[in-house]
């Protein structure tokens, strides 16, 4: 089997400047972020539909994405796969010091088993170390530091919101977030009818914010969540048209009222096939 040693290799193959790939040669850290991005998703489909047989193949792609910037950074002098290796292993040592207490990956542990709280917390005190070591100006530093921007729009407002929580600012419990998701969706329903596109932005954006706090105090992942929503309307939207096809019409020849009692169909159906979504 090809190992570790075989990939790098071939990227640098791929990059050779003479005998190169024409396409491999022309790409930049930033025309491989979407390619990033579409293959980390497609990893985390593999799991959740528990395709196991292709997971391998996945996580490949994902890798290589990784393989691909070091080799960039390599060509730049900047750093190459080993430093990344070097980097993400000194990191996990150090943010679990009940695992590796003398800071040795190969030392004997000698700690007494923490409990989960715990461990929780002294990572978070190591990250917010990290964060202070990071900071250009360390008075100016905040909490919310690191929190990438790119991240989904949902998952970016879970971590700000957890981040928040660890300072006390935060709801005691889920009731109490729905009252306040009640009372965003009343100030979306006032910018409606003031007619004033910016203010419905902001309160609709208020509304998913809301939400999303009430996903994490549910210790529901919102981004999951929404995949899931996604895949039960695609499933029920096929069968209406797998309906209508069969009779031969369309969805745009169809009222409202028709294409509503299909969807109450589909949802029957579903819930009689549970792994159809």
């Amino acid at each position: 089997m090809y190992r570790l040693d075989d990939l790098l290799h071939l990227m640098a193959r791929l990059r050779d400047p003479q005998y190169g790939c024409p396409w491999d040669l022309q790409q930049s850290y930033a025309s491989i972020v979407p390619h990033t991005l579409e293959e980390a998703y497609e990893v985390a489909d593999a799991i959740e539909r528990g395709d196991f047989v292709h997971l391998p193949g996945e996580l490949g792609d994902l890798l290589f994405q990784v393989v691909y910037y070091s080799h960039l950074a390599r060509e730049e002098g900047r750093f190459d796969f080993a430093a990344v290796v070097d980097g993400i292993t000194r990191k996990l040592i150090r943010r679990h010091p009940h695992v590796f207490p003398d800071g040795d990956l190969y030392g004997a542990p000698n700690l007494p088993k923490l409990a989960e709280g715990a461990i929780r917390q002294r990572w978070e005190e190591i990250k917010a170390e990290e964060r202070a070591e990071k900071a250009a100006v360390p008075e100016q530093l905040s909490l919310l530091d690191d929190v990438p921007q790119a991240l989904p729009a949902l998952s970016r407002a879970v971590k700000l919101q957890k981040r928040a929580a660890q300072v006390g600012f935060d709801w005691p419990e889920a009731l109490v977030v729905v009252d306040k998701l009640r009372e965003e969706l009343d100030e979306l329903l006032e910018a409606m009818s003031e007619n004033d596109p910016l203010a419905i932005a902001d309160e609709l954006g208020d509304v998913l914010f809301a939400a999303t706090n009430l996903a994490r105090h549910l210790k529901v992942d919102p981004e999951a969540a929404l995949r899931g929503a996604n895949g039960r309307f695609e499933w029920r939207f096929r069968f209406i048209e797998q309906a209508l096809r069969a009779g031969g019409r369309r969805p745009e020849g169809c009222t409202l009222d028709e294409l509503e009692a299909l969807w109450a169909e589909a949802k029957r159906a579903e819930r009689d096939a549970p792994g159809c979504a």
